[in-house]
């Protein structure tokens, strides 16, 4: 159960198959048209429901949007996650191994789009929500974070890596590799040319490697 479910719809019967199609109708329209100008009269139009359902499932505007909020950085987090696994788990070369990371996590998924997106809105809305920015920041990039915290460590225990803090490396990875692209697409909103992109993730990992690579892991 989300943050936003706890109080909305209280003794009301609530179809699954209607909360997805609220929260893909949610998702789409405030995509579109930003938090403030979405109505829940659009909401209901796009969903086929009534204002009504949308109350007993959600509670209200804000608390629909922190649902969906919650939903779609669970889903990009837990995919993330998925990468670092795959990534991080096996290899001969520690170097690649990171910027093969690298190049994943910073291209946008084409199945979460949306998402980023989203995260665009969240950043907007900050000041007038900054519990949503909080519920996002739990269920993504801390999720994330302490996950590639825990990958390095693995790493760092076959010697390829020398981390006192795998939870301060991870930021430092991020702030290396990850942060620069996001700032320069201005999260997601230009599209970089490809072979700059790699440039940065291949500069950032080095910078990286120059703090962190144990004696296991020189080339």
């Amino acid at each position: 159960m989300t943050t936003s479910d706890r109080g909305a719809g209280r003794g009301v019967r609530r179809s699954p198959e209607k909360r997805k199609a609220i929260a893909d109708a949610a998702r789409a329209v405030f995509v579109r048209e930003g938090f403030a100008r979405a109505s829940v009269d659009t909401i209901a139009a796009e969903a086929g429901v009534s204002k009504r359902t949308i109350y007993n499932h959600y509670g209200d505007k804000k608390q629909l949007f922190l649902a969906i909020v919650e939903q779609s950085t669970d889903a990009t987090a837990t995919s993330l996650l998925d990468v670092a696994r795959r990534r991080l788990a096996e290899f001969d070369d520690v170097e690649e191994a990171l910027i093969a990371f690298g190049r994943e996590w910073v291209r946008p998924d084409p199945r979460f789009t949306d998402h980023v997106a989203l995260v665009r809105l969240i950043i907007a809305e900050a000041a007038h929500h900054p519990e949503i920015v909080r519920a996002w920041h739990d269920a993504g990039p801390r999720q994330v974070r302490n996950g590639l915290a825990r990958q390095l460590k693995e790493i760092a225990e076959r010697g390829m890596l020398e981390i006192d803090d795998p939870e301060v490396a991870a930021r430092h990875f991020g702030a290396l590799v990850h942060s620069p692209v996001r700032e320069r697409s201005l999260y997601g909103a230009l599209e970089l040319d490809e072979a700059d992109v790699d440039a940065v993730v291949r500069d950032g990992v080095r910078a990286f490697l120059r703090i962190y690579r144990g004696p296991g892991g020189r080339p």
